[in-house]
């Protein structure tokens, strides 16, 4: 599902209308990604936790030589699916039910 498709199916299924959606949209993820690249986490109860990650300087090993190697320090997004969605994605029947029509046919 890309972000077209995706803003149709809230649309539909929350009755609102696509421009509005997509603002919601644009500015969630606006909001989050600014938020996150300050170093705070969001976390949104039972979907997902975004966290920035600082990664610190290691040794590791070359797998083609087994040489080892230093590996710089570096900076990672994380994002961790939380147990509310864990759950609905394992078990589709504790998923939310959606609207008739809500999902585009594939």
């Amino acid at each position: 599902m890309n972000r077209r498709e995706l803003v149709q199916a809230v649309a539909a299924q929350t009755g609102l209308e696509t421009r509005q959606v997509d603002n919601a949209l644009r500015g969630f993820t606006d909001v989050v990604t600014t938020v996150v690249s300050k170093g705070e986490p969001v976390a949104i109860t039972g979907f997902a936790k975004f966290v920035k990650v600082d990664r610190p300087a290691r040794m590791g090993r070359n797998p083609g030589t087994g040489e080892a190697i230093k590996i710089k320090a570096s900076k990672k997004a994380r994002i961790t699916p939380l147990k509310g969605f864990k759950d609905a994605v394992l078990n589709p029947s504790k998923a939310p039910k959606l609207k008739k029509g809500v999902l585009p046919a594939r």
